[in-house]
């Protein structure tokens, strides 16, 4: 099955805003995430029914699984010490 992904503007202003090798990887994890959107490596955030993270060097990228529709819907992409600042 593959899950539809969801990039936000929010989203979209801040990938756009990481360093160019950086955001090579994340895009290459981005589409990975369709085919499977657990991948080894993925941890499930606690607090929250649906949302996972994985890591891409020292960042972060949050997204929620939607299973019922497949959709992987991306919450943040963020350098590690910013992405969980609420």
């Amino acid at each position: 099955m593959i899950y539809e992904i969801i990039i936000t503007k929010s989203i979209q202003k801040q990938l756009d805003n990481l360093p160019n090798n950086i955001q090579e990887r994340v895009y290459d994890k981005i589409s990975q995430l369709a085919e499977e959107p657990r991948p080894d490596g993925v941890v499930k955030l606690k607090g929250y029914d649906n949302e996972y993270r994985i890591r891409i060097g020292d960042y972060r990228l949050v997204y929620e699984i939607q299973d019922e529709q497949l959709i992987v819907l991306l919450v943040q992409c963020k350098h590690r010490r910013d992405v969980y600042k609420k």
